[in-house]
């Protein structure tokens, strides 16, 4: 899973990277101007914890996140052709972009656009987005009609890059487009920007945590609303505070300001339900290990991502449901309770599955 953060230069993305990354310190990247940064974010799981205390593995592995801090984006024209280009370049590849917006208030950061404003930042970025798609369109109709031939496969692509296009045109991401399947298929291979799920990472000062209020709040929400782009708010800042606190004093911190949950947890859980994916766990001595599959992943399949020769050989798989192993204990009281399950092939795996597969080569 390939995550990229993007937004204004001044917005704390590259301090939510740190964050995220467990980084003391990445270089920030101003206006398209450098390279991005790479780096791996583990998910939190507290299953994976609760399972790592019962079986005491070797080894503990949670599910990770590949994140992008790309160059932060600037809308004044100052990036030139190469920063646009690199910008374009970083975000392509990525499976879903974290749109991350400022509403801190700091005389120390200068914004870009003068004030600090959400719902204006979020329209801007979504517009130089949105020109991204339509001159790449341009650029591959005239590649296409420039050919020697046109095949009935290009009159196809045309067709359907000239129903993007007129979406577009209207201010329609193409992720809002009503595409057949294969159509999506087709879009995907593009990579276009406003195809990608979106998700806004609003970052706030500690008085607006506390206040669950700031400028433009209601605007921005709106915007979102309306593109169904989910929301999530957190005191960067703050959390990466907390980060570098030893153990005992994190939650102590987090209680006084009224942190529930670590930012990372939060953003995880997030990205998981933009992107449709569900963890299921393997058990033993040697590791605890969670998996990432999409939701409606049958057991075969899942088993491939373990080996390929898993999947090639499945027999059966050994399902307990993860609330049975909590709240009872031990997989010996599971089986006594005759929680244990034998599913074939085609079982659906369900997110928290303990899954042990047999297969034969």
């Amino acid at each position: 899973m390939k995550i990229g953060l993007i937004g204004l230069n001044q917005t704390g993305k590259t301090a939510l990277f740190n964050l995220l990354t467990g980084r003391e310190e990445s270089g920030g990247a101003a206006g398209g101007k450098a390279a991005a940064n790479i780096g791996t974010c583990v998910v939190p799981d507290e299953r994976v914890d609760f399972l790592s205390a019962i079986y005491k593995p070797k080894k503990t592995t949670y599910a990770k996140i590949e994140l992008t801090d790309v160059a932060g984006f600037s809308v004044s024209g100052d990036m030139g052709s190469s920063g646009a280009s690199r910008f374009l370049n970083d975000v392509r590849p990525c499976d879903a972009l974290v749109h991350v917006l400022r509403a801190f208030e700091s005389a120390a950061v200068i914004h870009d656009m003068g004030g600090v404003d959400s719902a204006r930042d979020f329209e801007a970025v979504e517009t130089e987005l949105l020109f991204a798609d339509l001159e790449m369109i341009e650029k591959r109709i005239a590649r296409i009609k420039a050919g020697k031939k046109v095949t009935k496969e290009h009159e196809a692509e045309l067709a359907l890059l000239d129903r993007c296009y007129k979406s577009l045109e209207k201010g329609t991401a193409v992720r809002d487009l009503d595409l057949s399947a294969d159509e999506r298929a087709a879009v995907r291979g593009f990579a276009f920007l406003t195809e990608k799920p979106r998700l806004a990472v609003i970052n706030l000062d500690e008085r607006q945590w506390e206040l669950k209020s700031w400028q433009s709040k209601d605007a921005l929400y709106s915007l979102c609303s309306a593109l169904s782009i989910p929301t999530l708010e957190l005191c960067v800042e703050t959390e990466l505070e907390i980060s570098r606190l030893p153990e005992e004093d994190k939650q102590l911190f987090m209680d006084d300001l009224g942190i529930s949950e670590p930012g990372t947890a939060l953003l995880a859980k997030a990205l998981y339900e933009l992107l449709g994916l569900i963890s299921f766990i393997t058990i033993g001595g040697d590791e605890v290990r969670a998996w990432t599959v999409e939701k409606g992943t049958n057991a075969r399949t899942s088993a491939g991502k373990i080996h390929s020769d898993i999947e090639r050989g499945f027999i059966r798989a050994e399902v307990v449901k993860y609330d049975s192993i909590r709240d009872l204990g031990s997989m010996a009281k599971v089986k006594e309770k005759g929680l244990f399950r034998l599913e074939g092939k085609e079982y659906i795996v369900a997110d928290g599955d303990l899954i042990l597969f047999r297969f034969n080569v």
